[in-house]
């Protein structure tokens, strides 16, 4: 066998670590770059730079670089042009379309689903019932209770104390009439809901009440009645009487529209003019009712409930 030892040269030594020396030094060795004519060989830039500095350079435009071009990218519509870039918008768009073809399908569903059914009538067929689908409930209707509340109680009690002078008809079609003799036997239908704002006054002429309401309104006949004057006066505009049984008379004025003309036959409740503020004697939309018995004029308040 044969061994054999070797060493380095001592100059070879030498001249690496100076290599090594020469090479971290010179990422600081400065170098000068000048930029000059080559006609005339002026200087027109130099600068004085170094590997180190170069290298910090090139990396810090780098790092720059890239974060211009992500924000441009995340905030500018550049992003579309990218391939594989997901878009939201699209994402959105792709959403609600699903959900239209999701309701879509289960409308057409149902559709055939009807058309079936009337197939199966027209042909005679039995109709087949999917149970499953069904939903039975079982509701145990003996255990309900049916509790009145104070509004309840309330409110009835209101309905019918508006409703006390309304018609009242027996079987046979005819009014029930306690005492023939006596007005308040008659069963006046209200001409008008409203407020009332000029009450009847014979000292003051004003032989009816005024009844503020919205406008055109129907006003209704309180008795079965004749039209006998349907037409239009300077003072209270378009007024509308009807003659009624027992010499009773009833006179609405100020109206708008009339509905009939004279001679007609009118029913208690039927429709006759529309409420307005024709003519002078008038400050806004409201009816001007009178109530006559015997060529005297009496106060409707008594026997009708306006209100």
């Amino acid at each position: 066998m044969i061994v054999s030892f070797g060493f380095l040269p001592l100059h070879f030594q030498m001249a690496k670590q100076k290599k090594n020396k020469k090479w971290y030094n010179n990422l600081r060795s400065k170098y000068r770059l000048v930029i000059f004519n080559d006609q005339t060989f002026e200087d027109r830039l130099s600068l004085r730079l170094t590997r180190l500095n170069v290298f910090i350079f090139v990396f810090s435009f780098g790092i720059i670089f890239m974060t211009i071009t992500f924000i441009v990218i995340a905030n500018t519509s550049v992003k579309k042009y990218i391939p594989g870039y997901p878009d939201i918008d699209d994402k959105r768009q792709l959403y609600s379309l699903n959900i239209l073809a999701d309701s879509l399908l289960l409308d057409i569903e149902k559709k055939n689903r009807y058309i079936a059914s009337f197939k199966n009538i027209f042909e005679e067929d039995p109709v087949q019932i999917n149970y499953d689908e069904v939903e039975i409930t079982n509701l145990h209707y003996d255990t309900i209770q049916n509790i009145k509340s104070i509004n309840d109680s309330t409110l009835r009690a209101e309905f019918e104390n508006h409703s006390m002078h309304n018609l009242y008809f027996n079987e046979s079609g005819q009014f029930t009439n306690t005492n023939e003799n006596s007005i308040s036997s008659f069963n006046f239908f209200t001409p008008l809901q409203g407020i009332i704002t000029s009450r009847f006054n014979l000292m003051e002429n004003h032989f009816g009440i005024d009844i503020v309401t919205s406008h055109n309104e129907a006003v209704k006949a309180t008795l079965d009645g004749t039209v006998v004057f349907s037409g239009w006066t300077l003072e209270t505009g378009y007024i509308i009487s009807l003659q009624h049984e027992r010499n009773f008379i009833s006179v609405y004025k100020h109206n708008s529209v009339l509905l009939k003309k004279e001679g007609d036959h009118v029913l208690a409740g039927e429709p006759i003019a529309i409420s307005g503020q024709s003519g002078e004697l008038t400050t806004g939309p409201h009816l001007h009712f009178e109530l006559w018995e015997n060529g005297n004029p009496v106060n409707p308040e008594e026997y009708i409930l306006f209100n």
